[in-house]
């Protein structure tokens, strides 16, 4: 018996001393050639750069995988807990590999042969983690030998809390999050530290199905995994039976996004896209984890997208209807085949509709949900057929003018209808009858849409700092990307001519200065005939004050200005003003015939109303690492005032580094922005700091004012006076290029310029009766009507150096007492109008100045400008 037991024993020893042989082969063999663990220790997770909007609101995000890494320390117990209750409830315990586990899991897989079943495993937290960075999904007993050595080799290299911190950040938690930080946001809209012990049961439920338990279908499923993880938690001993019960009870609601208010600025966005790329590289953009803070107001850039695609749609429905979007053949199951009908490009926030039935004053319509409703007649009355750009049949009578059973076509939700008062009626013996109930308002009224073809764009500045405050690029991003604001080189037309008036007041003009608006016509040479450029009435005029000649656009006077200049002093001002690099010095560049963009000039106008002060477009304020240590500043200027540390119980708003505010300097506005991440304030807290202004003046701070106040008369008596109505200091200029293929304004407030464009992306003429008028100036009024609703009413601000003279608009000449119609116009000292001034003649053989008196016929050449004058300074 004794050897029996001794042999039994010996046996067993020697099946032990084989397996621990094997073991340690294994070991060594599988261990052989895999990856290196050690770069777990410098864990850095690709992680998303956020894009935000001026006031802090997220914007956008650029991400291979959205994650928003989390360190250990900041994640609560309550997550953490329940992720090693869901997954590894010995991870503390056990050195990488959960033995007691895998034996159970075998046993499991052993009763499972013949079954379909997958066979399970009994990974533990840190063989996820060397999947997830070292090894890969087979399902393989080789893999998983190579897995446990991993996974006791970086528990041998690494602590507990450094391999959760990687777990929790690395693991995809789905719906596009990966790591719990993301999950959170994504799921439940809430910061880490705010999510419940029930919302951080579900998230800990995900890795077993993450494209699972988020979807509505899977909710009951996914309640019964989140009550799993709930009492897993109560089992090991996390939370209290109170709190489970409460957990368990707690409805599951993920974030609701139908109501959420997002900032769209896709235009915005690709240009903030495409600067960072360009100075960080892609791989910093899409995993470097950077915080963008962007120059953006939602608020405006709602206002522009707004105002933007009104106007292209108002100019749309003038241009008349080009026909449904479909036609249905046949009505039998017509929501079903409405329902295959794809929505174009642009139709965002419109719906397609089958139309069912018409009559004289509406027509029916379905929507592909069953949803019926009507559109009348009234929201008809515009859509008038045309065909190769010309209007075909009557105008629109009734709805089957416009509209016919089975067409498809878009439409758009109209706001509840007041019912038409009726008339009181009256009793037999005459007298007033008791009031019927008032009807209901109607709301299943819809309005006919269409996609414009016609394209624009937007721009709105901060003028003292080129911040780019709002940005439209087009009717929609969905049609194109390409950006009409920044990308597209169009003709600016009279939108230039300020900038050919201001060359002209640096040589010595004044705005009272007379220029002859007669016909002009100059050799082009080569056989090519003669250039004779007119006016938009193909009118002229006779001798006209410069200011008149900006109010009215004329062409004519613009021209024999530039020829009488020379066309080097306009060059320069284009290149120093930052519209053109090279424009050529020919005539027709006068009438702005060079090709730029609205950003470009946009900025050029912003650039007067701060006073001549260069200025660079931005996008972005300010750039920090995933660290939050500022890699980019735009304004870098030196603030000595900023070197105290933040005081205790300090305002929020003296520490929040993200609105830049406007201080006065030197008669001008600069801006000062202070560092989001930087913790300092003055050193009197009460006192702004004197942050010095560096911009480069690139004119002389008067002649500029005397064009923004020349530019204000447009506003006031020009081709732009339908913006008096906002009563607000505007000013700015309209512009129209030939045949009408580029519309522009470019106006601004004293704090605020915006530049509109709109134009075919293949140029063709917009009308014989369109121009920047009647096309970007409603674009222009209705961004301004709103951007300026609750701001203060500021004058333009006057530089010192000039003095201000009473003088009558029409004529230029100092007006007499009493006059109604005069107005305060700027003169440098020396050059204010004198009784009768010289008139600025030519055309074939040159220009020179003649006398007032002797413009009808041939005069003799003055030696000096018309500006000259004399005069004892101050107010008159």
């Amino acid at each position: 018996m004794k050897r029996i037991i001794v042999g039994i024993v010996a046996f067993i020893a020697v099946l032990g001393g084989i397996g621990v042989g094997a073991a340690a082969w294994a070991f060594w063999h599988y261990g052989q050639d895999l990856p290196e663990y050690r770069q777990l220790a410098d864990y850095r997770p690709p992680v998303a750069t956020r894009v935000h909007a001026g006031d802090g609101r997220l914007v956008a995000e650029f991400a291979q995988e959205r994650r928003v890494f989390v360190p250990i320390q900041a994640i609560p117990k309550r997550v953490s807990r329940a992720f090693i209750s869901a997954e590894d409830q010995n991870f503390y315990e056990h050195r990488g590999v959960d033995w007691f586990a895998v034996v159970r899991a075998q046993l499991q897989n052993i009763k499972n042969l013949g079954s379909d079943r997958r066979p399970i495993g009994a990974s533990t937290i840190t063989q996820q983690v060397t999947r997830l960075f070292l090894l890969n999904n087979e399902v393989s007993y080789v893999r998983k030998i190579k897995e446990a050595i991993l996974a006791h080799r970086i528990e041998l290299a690494m602590s507990k809390d450094q391999i959760l911190e990687i777990y929790l950040n690395e693991i995809f938690l789905g719906n596009r999050a990966y790591g719990v930080g993301a999950a959170a946001l994504n799921y439940f809209d809430k910061a880490l530290d705010e999510v419940t012990i029930a919302e951080a049961a579900f998230l800990a439920s995900l890795p077993k199905a993450p494209d699972r338990y988020f979807r509505d279908r899977f909710r009951d499923a996914a309640i019964q995994r989140r009550n799993y993880v709930i009492g897993r938690m109560l089992e090991d001993g996390f939370i209290t039976k109170e709190e489970a019960e409460q957990a368990s009870a707690e409805p599951l609601r993920f974030r609701d996004t139908t109501d959420q208010e997002l900032v769209q600025a896709d235009y915005f966005v690709e240009e903030v896209r495409r600067e960072v790329a360009n100075v960080y590289g892609e791989q910093a953009l899409y995993g470097g984890g950077l915080s963008v803070r962007t120059t953006l107001e939602p608020e405006m850039q709602g206002l522009a997208t707004r105002a933007l695609r009104a106007g292209l749609i108002a100019y749309d429905r003038r241009d008349g209807y080009r026909g449904p979007v479909s036609r249905l053949e046949g009505m039998d199951s017509w929501k079903d085949r409405l329902a295959d009908v794809k929505a174009p490009a642009g139709a965002e926030g419109w719906h397609l509709a089958a139309v069912l039935e018409v009559s004289a004053e509406e027509a029916r319509i379905g929507l592909a949900d069953g949803t019926r409703g009507r559109i009348p007649l009234s929201e008809l009355k515009w859509a008038r057929r045309t065909k190769g750009g010309e209007f075909v049949g009557p105008p629109v009578q009734k709805a089957s003018d416009a509209v016919s059973v089975a067409d498809v076509v878009l439409v758009e939700k109209l706001p509840p209808q007041p019912a038409k008062a009726q008339a009181p009626s009256k009793t037999k013996d005459g007298k007033p009858a008791k009031p019927a109930a008032e009807a209901p308002a109607a709301t299943d009224l819809y309005a006919l849409r269409q996609v414009p073809e016609i394209q624009g764009a937007l721009v709105a500045m901060d003028p003292h700092t080129g911040r780019v405050l709002a940005m439209a690029g087009g009717f929609s991003a969905r049609i194109s990307v390409f950006n009409r604001a920044t990308q597209a080189l169009r003709q600016p037309g009279s939108a230039f001519k300020p900038f050919v008036y201001l060359a002209a007041l640096d040589q010595g003009f004044t705005p009272s200065s007379l220029v002859l608006d007669a016909p002009f016509a100059l050799d082009q040479g080569g056989g090519l005939g003669k250039w004779k450029p007119s006016n938009y009435s193909e009118r002229f005029y006779g001798p006209t004050p410069l200011r008149v000649g900006i109010e009215k656009s004329r062409n004519v006077m613009t021209v024999r200005l530039a020829q009488y200049m020379g066309m080097e002093p306009v060059v320069k001002v284009a290149r120093d003003f930052g519209i053109y690099d090279n424009l050529p010095p020919q005539l027709s560049m006068a009438l702005g015939a060079g090709e730029t963009t609205v950003l470009k000039m946009t900025t050029a106008y912003a650039m007067l109303v701060n006073g001549g002060r260069k200025i660079t477009p931005t996008f972005i304020d300010r750039v920090q690492d995933r660290t939050g240590k500022t890699i980019y500043r735009h304004d870098n200027r030196p603030c000595e005032g900023c070197a105290n540390p933040l005081p205790e119980n300090s305002p929020a708003e003296v520490a929040d580094a993200a609105a830049p505010s406007v201080v006065p300097v030197n008669s001008t506005a600069a801006t000062q922005v202070v560092d989001q991440a930087a913790t300092t304030v003055p050193a009197d807290p009460g006192a702004v700091p004197v942050v010095p202004d560096d911009r480069t003046q690139v004119g002389d701070p008067r002649t500029i004012y005397q064009m923004v106040s020349m530019l204000e008369g447009v506003v006031q008596r020009g081709t732009a006076a339908r913006l008096k109505e906002l009563n607000r200091p505007l000013a700015g200029k309209t512009g129209t290029t030939n045949d009408a293929h580029d519309v522009w304004f470019i106006g601004f407030s004293p704090d605020l310029v915006a530049g509109v464009f709109v134009g075919f992306d293949t140029p063709r003429s917009l009308g014989d009766n369109e121009s920047g008028s009647s096309v970007a100036v409603p674009i222009f009024k209705d961004f301004m009507e709103g951007a300026l609703k609750d701001q203060p009413t500021t004058p333009f601000r006057v530089p010192p150096g000039l003095n201000l003279v009473r003088v009558d608009p029409e004529t230029g000449r100092p007006a007499a007492f009493g006059a109604r119609n005069a107005i305060w116009e700027g003169f440098i000292p020396g050059t204010e109008p004198g009784a009768d001034e010289g008139v600025l003649d030519g055309g074939d053989e040159g220009a020179g100045f003649v006398s007032q008196s002797d413009t009808g016929a041939p005069g003799q050449p003055s030696t000096q400008p018309a500006s000259v004058g004399s005069g004892t300074g101050g107010v008159y």
